[in-house]
Order: C-alpha cells, then structure tokens, then sequence
C-alpha cells in the first residue's frame, strides 16, 4: 500500500494476451518476468478468437466441418510449440480462450479473475487506421482498472539494435578508437 491506499507491487494475477504475432511473443518475455518477479502468481495467457460480425458467417463458420474443433488445435499447438516452453518451472500458468471482440472479452476476463496487471503487445499500426477502428491495447488500457503494460512493436527494434551495439562481435568492440 502506498499513501493513497492502493496496492501495487507484488502482483497475483497476471493477464498476458496474445493474438500471436510476433509482437506479441515479445512481449510475452515481459509477463515471464513478471511472474518470475511475483513468486507465486498465476500467469494467464488469453486468445480472443475474433467473430464475424454477419449473422450469415456466424452459422457458415461454425457448421463448416468442426471448425471450431481444428481452430482449437491450431491454437493449441501454437501455445505448446511458442509460449509454454518459455514459461519457467514452478510457474502457474494457465491458458483461457474467449470468442468474441478481443478488447471487450479482456477487460470482462480481467475483472472476472480480478487480475493485478495486463501484458500485451502493440501493433504499429497508421494514425488514422487507429483513429477510424481504434486498437486493442488503446481499448484495454483507457477502459481497464488495474495497471496495463503495452509493450509496443518499435520497443523490440530498438531492443536488438542495443543488443547489437553491445555485442562483443560488434565492428566497434573489434577497432577501438
């Protein structure tokens, strides 16, 4: 607790999410060490599954040959081939999917399970592309009432170019002036 009587530091839940793309394996370093951090958490790992807003598509997508049942292998092997064997033992972390709009169906998954802190990536997407249709991390972050980190897509850019710079292998560690 602080002087204004909010809790932060030691986080229990911690909500990663992800629609696994690459901006979002990277920022699941970031709930990685969050829970190595908060020993004893529960680090979620969420999927929104986007519906078709048509009502035809809808009842198209879900009779056409068990779809729904291959989308969810598909997805499980995805989390088992990218995510879990990153997670370290003694880690409690437990995977949730939802269908629906991805921003609404996190902040009702965060409040929910009374989630300490968000983790998600950011797509770097245009100006006016975010002004007509809005982002998920805009969305989750102006709505939600426990902290949210957005680890955006230029942050991994400029994260290897540090790596790089710092690499012994660099032309510059090789010819010092």
């Amino acid at each position: 607790m602080n002087e204004s009587g909010l809790r932060y530091g030691h986080y229990r839940k911690i909500l990663f999410c992800t629609d696994f793309s690459e901006n979002a394996e990277f920022a699941f370093d970031f709930a990685v060490d969050a829970a190595i951090r908060n020993t004893g958490c529960t680090l979620y790992l969420f999927h929104v599954i986007p519906e078709p807003d048509a009502q035809f598509w809808k009842g198209y997508i879900y009779e056409v040959g068990d779809m729904d049942a291959k989308a969810r292998a598909d997805i499980d092997q995805a989390i088992d081939t990218r995510y879990r064997p990153r997670v370290p033992a003694g880690v409690n972390f437990q995977v949730e999917m939802s269908i629906g709009e991805a921003a609404r169906m996190i902040l009702d998954f965060a409040a929910e399970r009374d989630v300490d802190l968000i983790i998600l990536g950011r797509q770097g997407r245009g100006a006016l592309t975010q002004w007509l249709l809005g982002n998920v991390a805009g969305k989750v972050a102006r709505k939600c009432t426990c902290p949210v980190l957005v680890v955006p897509l230029a942050f991994k850019a400029k994260h290897q170019v540090s790596l790089a710079a710092e690499s012994p292998a660099s032309p510059a560690a090789e010819n010092p002036a």
